[in-house]
């Protein structure tokens, strides 16, 4: 499963926005990815700080 950095992470949705299937959800201003991830990478791919990896 791929997983969000909350060092990295700025907090600015841009992941859960090209999410296809809702995978990920806020929580205390920075991204969490849950068990729907279907591993598309379209959340790493969008991701301006490169905070997200496997």
């Amino acid at each position: 499963m791929l997983k969000i950095d909350k060092e990295k992470c700025l907090g600015c949705g841009a992941c859960a926005a090209n999410c296809p299937v809702q995978a990920i959800k806020e929580k205390d201003g920075k991204y969490e990815i849950g068990e729907a991830c279907v591993e598309c990478g379209a959340c790493a791919a969008n991701c301006p700080a490169q905070a997200i990896s496997k």
